[in-house]
């Protein structure tokens, strides 16, 4: 996000309704929503525009303060970092559930911060405006606006009121200028969030040693060595047997979401814990989808040498199908082996982004061939005349010839391979597609001469003497 639009963070109890509202001024369907207390857990980020004018929006976790919930607390320092950085803070209450002794500690708590702040009264659909407000001015925060984020009633009035005394910044022209959109997924308690937080050099995302810390999918730009990235921070991904919360079912909806919008997935796999089942699985599902990969086993420092073999020895038999992913060892906790990681990212995505010239792709084709003929069917051999690409992200690759459809899989693997190995493809699945050319004389019936129609009689009468 540019540094000079103005920032308006969204603050407030759980659910208040900040994630419906977050949706709503940024016309996304970014953040989760359900009416479930304690959604969102780590800040959100978002771009929006009103009137012309550009604004970047925070979405919060809930502040429960007195909680003995661990996880609500580093929500909480979630919820205050970001509020370091607010130009003005939307402090959201619950118009059904009143006022209550929550609201009271978060409004002293922003009374003592000095921020510019509104009190938005949520979900006052149907009511009068003085009656929906009339019992939070006793938080001492001024004259609330009332509103349905939900249903967009009252949100064009708050936020012409808000941005009246913001920095007036017209919005850029559209572009995918966020770099490489880059998707870290794996099971629950992996490391993720904790390679994102070493990756960004700052806690920007929770990371604790709980399974399922992570709800949300959260996209967070960064620099690289020069090079622009996206981080997205996905929720970890269990057996289907074990999804018991509907807001972890709509979690693996955002993680599968992500995956569709990444241009390259690294894939963390927990070295001290058993590789198993569930990795190939997530992992095989993610080669289908045609993502470019990186492999990151996690958690390797501390182990002993055999403990090692032992883990390179699991991942080259349960993950067979993954040849093409570059395999890295990595300490996300101490940093180690980062460097070659995203040096990795950053080559699958160029790969999965390449646009390969025709001629180039009928010279890899022909020397193929030539080195090993496609075999005969029925006695005809199998001819396969040029290639052209056929997309990008990932790369595909069209291949033309006369019954291409009784081609086996073997020779599809062996030609994947040699433009693989040709085009220096890495981190990225080849796709190829097979196209037969009609035959032009198969519905045409062979007309015969007159000479041929004699000929054919004189024999036909030798065979019945």
């Amino acid at each position: 996000m540019s540094d000079k639009l103005p920032v308006i963070v969204l603050v407030g109890r759980p659910n208040v309704g900040k994630s419906t509202l977050f949706n709503r001024l940024t016309g996304t369907r970014d953040a989760l929503v359900a009416d479930l207390p304690g959604l969102t857990r780590d800040r959100q980020y978002g771009s929006g525009v009103h009137e012309n004018r550009a604004f970047v929006v925070v979405d919060t976790g809930g502040l429960m303060p007195e909680s003995a919930d661990p996880l609500a607390a580093l929500a909480e320092e979630q919820a205050r970092m970001a509020l370091e950085e607010a130009d003005h803070v939307l402090f959201l209450v619950d118009v059904r559930q009143g006022r209550v002794p929550a609201d009271e500690a978060i409004a002293k708590h922003l009374r003592k911060l000095g921020k510019p702040l509104t009190l938005v009264v949520n979900k006052s659909e149907g009511r009068p405006r003085a009656e929906a407000s009339a019992d939070f001015f006793a938080l001492g925060l001024g004259e609330p606006l009332t509103i349905s984020a939900e249903q967009g009633q009252g949100v064009h009035q708050l936020l012409t009121a808000v941005l009246e005394v913001l920095p007036a910044i017209a919005p850029e022209p559209e572009n995918d200028d966020g770099g490489v959109r880059v998707a870290i997924v794996g099971r629950p308690n992996v490391g993720k969030s904790t390679l994102v937080n070493r990756l960004l050099g700052e806690d920007r995302v929770l990371a604790a040693d709980h399974p399922g810390t992570t709800r949300d999918a959260i996209a967070v730009p960064f620099e690289y060595d020069g090079h622009p990235y996206t981080l997205i921070d996905t929720a970890g991904i269990r057996r289907r047997a074990r999804v018991w919360e509907a807001v972890e079912k709509f979690s693996i909806v955002k993680t599968l979401s992500a995956i569709e919008r990444a241009h390259v997935v690294i894939a963390v796999v927990d070295a001290q814990n058993d590789i198993g089942e569930q990795d190939a699985k997530l992992l095989g599902l993610i080669a289908q989808r045609g993502r470019a990969m990186v492999l990151a086993v996690n958690k390797w420092d501390g182990l002993k040498p055999d403990e090692r073999e032992q883990v390179r020895y699991q991942v080259s038999l349960k993950m067979p199908f993954l040849d093409f992913a570059p395999l890295h060892f990595i300490s996300a906790r101490h940093g180690s082996g980062l460097g070659e990681l995203m040096q990795d990212v950053q080559t699958a995505y160029e790969s999965t982004t390449r646009e390969f010239s025709t001629p180039e792709l009928n010279r890899i084709l022909e020397a193929a061939v030539e080195a090993h003929q496609p075999p005969a069917v029925l006695g005809r051999r199998i001819k396969l005349r040029y290639a052209h690409q056929g997309g990008r992200n990932p790369p595909r690759i069209v291949v033309h010839g006369n019954q291409t459809e009784k081609l086996p899989e073997s020779y599809k693997r062996y030609l994947a391979n040699q433009f693989r190995a040709a085009l220096a493809l890495k981190g990225v699945p080849l796709l190829l597609s097979f196209k037969t050319g009609d035959n032009p004389y198969k519905d045409k019936k062979n007309e015969l001469t007159g000479r041929q129609i004699k000929k054919k009689r004189r024999l036909m009468a030798r065979v019945k003497r």
